[in-house]
């Protein structure tokens, strides 16, 4: 079920970060405490594949999720792009396989942040660690939503 905002998201549990690329899925997860974040490796497609949800699923029954956060892409003014319709679909997908409660949650300037974070690394790895970073990111950003509310 995809829900509007935290208010009926488990108060407990295992909570699973998604940073949704066409090629590239970050993926990262929670401790049941949610005190702690962990990054996964990167999800891989090939070109024309359509099965990003169905195993988004899996990954979040492998690692025990009760829900999951999607980082929602926006423009700085707060408007859509094709993306944000893109992961939308995605999620709207992702809700065909599973029960658990989804969020989506802006994503904006994840990607900097992780990449600060992350500090220097060769450029042929940054791709590969960089998307599942971010999800780290959206992931410890909503989890702070969560606690604030």
């Amino acid at each position: 079920m995809i829900l509007a905002d935290f208010k009926a998201f488990p108060p407990i549990g295992r909570v699973l970060g998604i940073d949704w690329g066409f090629r590239r899925i970050g993926v990262a997860i929670s401790d049941p405490t949610r005190q702690f974040f962990f990054v996964r490796p990167v999800i891989n497609f090939k070109a024309g594949a359509t099965n990003h949800a169905q195993i988004v699923a899996g990954v979040a029954e492998q690692e025990s999720a009760v829900a999951i956060v999607v980082g929602l892409p926006l423009y700085s003014d707060g408007t859509e792009s094709d993306t944000t319709k893109m992961v939308k679909g995605f999620v709207a997908e992702l809700e065909k396989y599973t029960d658990l409660p989804i969020c989506l949650v802006e994503e904006n300037l994840t990607s900097a942040v992780a990449q600060e974070e992350m500090g220097r690394v060769r450029i042929r790895d940054l791709k590969e660690k960089l998307d599942s970073e971010s999800a780290r990111v959206i992931l410890e950003n909503a989890i702070a939503m969560i606690n604030r509310s």
